[in-house]
């Protein structure tokens, strides 16, 4: 019971990074129709804002010191990072120490940035094109933000830790009364109320702003919502840099729990496509329900006793389960239907 626990509360973590991802993925599809195999390359520099504000802020100035010599009688060199310069060293070293939250004021102009020059440099002459076609050019487009990404910070993962505050671990067996330690990870916890906040969000935009109603009314009737004199094409694009901006900020705070390297994007690309297909294509609650659930079943998968039956089964049961409901429901669990069915 102890351990179905703990992998239950593993795998909400990475289901929240998959249920992002995926919102990501979906907004993009059922506004512009375009299947952007990119994505996870926007998770990826997300976490690689991360990476490079941690560096920024931790930019040295060298001193002698006055008191402090090595053995041969010489000053030693002391680095001082130069925010704790200018702030003093308890704000400057709080500041270093925050740096994965306050990447995120980063992450969204970047991010958006990224987005609107995606959609207008290259998506938006792909729109009329077979889907074929867009998987070819933003797969190739994701290979070169990788190898961009491997040519400026290197091949081996970059430790990014979270704030010292939260590097300790809760422990649910007390919690729930129980005799037995089941220790969890306070950065964790964060993470997955920082996706159900982010998932909450883009929902409530959706359905309660005017800007979210007519996307939503030109997901449904694209032609029709033009027709009113509304320009659509101009929202869309938006609404492709807002489904980046959920990308790179679900990279932003994953980065303490996986070091960042420059192929983690296509780690959880391929299972975030799937994780689309069996929420039903253009569903957004389909997506997140679909993420939540196939990261916890992956958790479960994972345990000694389950491979000790099903050795191996850890690292498809993500693709069984997409047979066995592509199989029994075509439109996958919250799709419209007639999407994907003949």
């Amino acid at each position: 019971m102890d351990a179905i626990l703990l992998q239950f509360l593993n795998g909400l973590d990475k289901g929240s990074a998959y249920a992002l991802i995926a919102l990501g993925l979906t907004l993009i599809f059922g506004t512009l129709g375009v299947v952007n195999f990119a994505h996870g390359a926007l998770f990826m520099i997300g976490a690689f804002c991360s990476v490079t504000l941690q560096r920024l802020l931790t930019l040295s100035t060298e001193t002698l010191s006055e008191t402090e010599k090595d053995f041969l009688g010489n000053p030693l060199k002391i680095k001082t990072p130069y925010v704790e310069g200018w702030f003093g060293p308890e704000v400057g070293g709080a500041i270093i120490d925050w740096s994965v939250p306050l990447a995120i004021l980063l992450a969204i102009p970047v991010m958006l940035f990224i987005g609107f020059v995606m959609e207008r440099g290259l998506i938006k002459h792909f729109y009329k094109r077979p889907h074929a076609d867009q998987i070819l050019v933003t797969f190739g487009l994701a290979i070169v933000l990788q190898e961009v990404v491997k040519y400026f910070y290197g091949a081996n993962p970059i430790p990014t830790p979270a704030p010292s505050a939260f590097a300790g671990s809760f422990d649910f067996g007390a919690l729930l009364g129980l005799e037995t330690i089941i220790a969890y990870p306070y950065w964790r916890l964060i993470y997955f109320a920082f996706s159900a906040l982010i998932i909450g969000a883009v929902f409530a935009f959706l359905q309660f702003t005017t800007f979210g109603m007519v996307v939503r009314a030109g997901m449904a009737d694209r032609e029709t919502v033009g027709l009113l004199g509304i320009d659509i094409d101009r929202r869309f694009t938006i609404m492709f840099g807002i489904a980046a901006a959920v990308a790179g900020l679900a990279g932003v705070m994953y980065a303490p729990i996986n070091s960042p390297n420059y192929h983690m994007g296509m780690d959880f690309l391929v299972l975030s496509f799937v994780v689309v297909v069996v929420g039903g294509m253009g569903s957004l609650p389909g997506a997140v329900l679909a993420g939540f659930m196939l990261g916890v079943l992956e958790s479960i998968a994972s345990m000694n006793e389950v491979k000790a039956i099903l050795p191996g089964i850890d690292q498809i049961i993500i693709y069984v389960i997409a047979i066995v409901i592509l199989l029994t429901r075509p439109r996958g669990l919250m799709g419209r239907k007639g999407v994907m069915e003949e």
